[in-house]
């Protein structure tokens, strides 16, 4: 009787993951100082709430990039386009709403800094990260750069939730270490000065990202 040969098993690079997703997820960019300016003006409930947003879109393109979304709207430039135009008008909407909050309210009561809703900061995570098209080149490329050549469907669901995991893991902890009382009180006593901080940077990084076309060819 012959021997039944079975396939290698895949090797995932899951250190190059980490990596990557450390350096892409934890760096200063919108997601992070949206957690970070929620967190410190209403607190952690309302920080955590806009992490769950912005972890969902990160997780939807995720799952777009494992199906191979990234080759069909690398295929359809104008997809691009659009989500850079409608993202970086986004930001620099935010950008308005933290520069009136500094100047417009001089009251330091925590839970009048600025009127929104949990649900509303899970829309506003989920819309950042959403109309975020560099998220979808950032999977592509991990999924490319991580899975061996003909992937099972049990690796590519490995990766998935190896990256959904770093990615909670980041959001969170930025939501939990922003609305801690020290910081919070920090926040509170310059207020304005963070405000019109976050405002500038919002708006740096929307008129950035509307006026830098995003190279989508392979």
């Amino acid at each position: 009787m012959t021997g039944t040969k079975y396939p290698a098993m895949q090797e995932i690079n899951y250190l190059l993951i980490a990596a990557a997703a450390l350096v892409s997820i934890a760096s200063p960019g919108p997601a992070t100082l949206a957690i970070m300016s929620l967190s410190m003006s209403k607190g952690r409930s309302y920080g955590t709430m806009i992490a769950l947003g912005i972890l969902t879109g990160s997780l939807s393109w995720s799952i777009a990039a494992a199906l191979g979304m990234g080759a069909v709207m690398q295929a359809n430039a104008w997809l691009f386009e659009m989500l850079r135009i409608v993202g970086a008008l986004y930001l620099i909407y935010l950008s308005y709403r933290s520069l009136r909050s500094a100047f417009i309210s001089t009251d330091l009561n925590p839970e009048k800094v600025e009127a929104i809703s949990h649900g509303a900061a899970y829309r506003r995570g989920l819309l950042i990260h959403l109309t975020n098209p560099k998220a979808i080149l950032f999977f592509g490329a991990l999924y490319t750069l991580a899975l061996p050549v003909g992937a099972s469907l049990a690796s590519v669901k490995s990766v998935f939730l190896f990256v959904g995991t770093i990615s909670a893991g980041i959001f969170l902890s930025y939501a939990i270490v922003f609305s801690s009382e020290t910081v919070r009180d920090w926040y509170m006593r310059s207020r304005q000065v963070f405000n019109i901080a976050f405002g500038a940077l919002f708006g740096f990084a929307g008129v950035r990202l509307l006026v830098t076309r995003i190279n989508v060819s392979s």
